[in-house]
This record gives structure tokens, sequence and C-alpha cells, in this order.
């Protein structure tokens, strides 16, 4: 099996995913933050340090749970259609016998808005990572990838959610 080149294309190949694990996920995702272009409320560095821990966590829970092919990582880091576009990911892939398993992720986010409120922030990030789609726990397929996704975060409770995270061809 090979991976669609066009990032899009190659999210709804995993979308159709699912299979026993071989390995834990890579929790070790990398993630930058620059909020100098951010407006048109400047970002705190209180939360601009949350947003990163959340967005982290948020990156490891989603390898988590493509990779065991289970809904309780989505639990908390997703809501809205972010969550609703993960669930149904995961669910695809308990069907097919493949799972999906993201590693050496290094993401480089840009804030590009935050409101005035403080209750949204949009997010540029170009992740760069290691996916290997098994079969069955042999592995079918490895590919370096760059996508750019767009994220939309608001916060909760305790931390920040992501509402939305979608691939897109380019910023």
């Amino acid at each position: 099996m090979r991976l669609p080149r066009n990032p899009m294309a190659a999210m709804v190949v995993l979308v159709a995913v699912s299979a026993s694990p071989l390995r834990a996920a890579d929790s070790s995702a990398k993630v930058q933050l620059n909020v100098d272009k951010a407006g048109p409320r400047a970002v705190e560095a209180q939360t601009e340090q949350v947003i990163l821990r959340d967005y982290r966590a948020a990156w490891t829970s989603l390898a988590q749970a493509l990779e065991f092919n289970t809904l309780d990582p989505l639990e908390g880091p997703f809501v809205g259609t972010a969550k609703k576009w993960l669930t149904d990911s995961v669910t695809s892939q308990r069907s097919t016998g493949l799972s999906s398993r993201y590693s050496d992720q290094n993401h480089k986010l840009e804030a590009v808005f935050y409101a005035p409120e403080g209750d949204v922030i949009e997010l540029h990030d170009t992740a760069e990572y290691q996916l290997q789609v098994s079969d069955g726990g042999k592995s079918i397929q490895e590919q370096h990838m760059i996508v750019h996704y767009v994220v939309l975060m608001t916060p909760a409770a305790d931390r920040w959610v992501i509402r939305q995270l979608q691939a897109v061809p380019q910023f």
C-alpha cells in the first residue's frame, strides 16, 4: 500500500486503518510556538506556555488514539469538529485491520490570530513526522510527512482544547 503524496489524501487513507499495536505511541512531540504575529491581542507568556503544553499533549493523545484504535485519549484535548473527525477516524480504522503510528513529531506553530476576549486562538502548524501504517501488526508503509494544519484552540475549564484541526495544502 502506498500513501498518496497529497496531505489531505494521505489523511483520508489513514482514516481507513486499524490493528493491534506493536509498540507504544511516541509521546515526545516537539512543539515550538511563535506568537510574534498574533493579533489583535498579544499572547501572554503564561498563555503561551499552557498552549504549548496542551498542544503537545493533544498530539500525543491523537497518536495514541490512532495507533491503538481507542477513543479514550481523545477525551479532554479535542472538542467540536476536531473530536468528531478523530472519532470517525478511529472508528474507521477499527473496521479495516490497519493502524497508524506517528513518531518523530516536530510541530512549528505560528499564532496568527488571538481574539480580543482571549477566547480563541488560530494557529498554523507545520507538522513533520514519520507515519507508519500497519496491517495486523505488520508494517506495510512508512513515510516522512510534512503537513500544514490550521488549528483553532479555545480555553476550557483547566486547559486549552483543539476545536478544529484541518490539513491544508499551504499557508
